[in-house]
């Protein structure tokens, strides 16, 4: 049976953010990444809720239907850091809680886990592997990682993608199994760029921070076909801990895993979740 997501508005700082939430039971948070909202969840958070789980998964800071601020520097990381753990204080009475994050919501996690260790019990980072190990990689992940560096332009990245209907985002979302619905939320007056801003905001940040050691267990997973994001950055992310750290690749799939692999990926966090609470 489908899952059907309770939504609501939560007034967090600065910002309101649209928050889903689905199950009873111990709370499991489900972070998104660029170009998603929290909706993408929905194939994992229907198997983890089967389980007898809670799954919050929020619309961050500029996607989805929260809102958007129109200035760059609103998206840096401490920001958004400081969006979910507002969150958490309005939405939960637990303690440190599981959380997984694709893409940016991968740096996401890794950024909870290494600046508020108290607030997570355990990771599970898809795609993107401890922000150190991302900045250090090798030729494979600068090349992959290129289009960071394009779209650091404000209005010359915008025009690019949108030229011809769309057809630089269109590109980019080669991978993705639901094109038009990312399509259709960036289209939207002043969503592309709030989006651009989560690189534009902390390219520098990542590439040349200081990021401490992780002392959260967290488990990594990356996939074979992934045009985004090389595999050093996430297999080396063991040298940047001092939990517990397992590694999982998963061979023919994008960069999408939540949504080509739901049932895969929801048992292994279940898995890594029991091995490590």
């Amino acid at each position: 049976m489908p899952l059907t997501w309770e939504e609501s508005r939560r007034p967090v700082g600065a910002v309101t953010l649209n928050l889903r939430s689905a199950g009873r039971g111990p709370t499991v948070l489900l972070l998104h990444g660029f170009p998603d909202n929290g909706s993408m969840w929905g194939p994992v958070a229907e198997r983890l809720v089967a389980r007898g789980l809670r799954v919050l998964a929020p619309d961050l800071r500029g996607f989805g239907e929260s809102d958007a601020p129109p200035e760059r520097r609103a998206y840096a990381l401490p920001h958004l850091v400081a969006d979910v753990i507002g969150l958490l204080d309005r939405e939960s009475g637990e303690g440190p809680m599981p959380v997984i994050g694709h893409d940016w919501g991968a740096v996401l996690a890794w950024c909870l886990a290494l600046w508020h260790p108290e607030r997570v019990s355990a990771g599970v980072a898809v795609s993107v592997g401890h922000p150190r190990e991302y900045a250090v990689a090798g030729l494979e992940q600068k090349r992959k990682g290129l289009y960071t560096l394009l779209w650091q332009f404000p209005g010359l990245a915008e025009a690019s993608l949108r030229r011809d209907g769309h057809a630089g985002l269109r590109g980019w979302l080669r991978q993705h199994p639901q094109p038009a619905a990312c399509l259709a939320d960036m289209a939207r007056p002043g969503r592309l760029t709030a989006g651009l801003n989560w690189y534009r905001a902390n390219l520098v940040q990542v590439l040349a921070g200081r990021w401490p050691m992780c002392q959260v267990p967290m488990l990594g997973v990356w996939s074979s076909g992934d045009d985004f994001l090389a595999e050093d950055q996430m297999r080396r992310s063991a040298r940047r801990m001092t939990a517990r750290w397992e590694y999982v690749r998963i061979d023919g799939a994008g960069h999408w895993l939540p949504l080509e692999r739901p049932e895969e990926l929801a048992r292994l966090a279940l898995e890594w979740f029991g091995r490590v609470g």
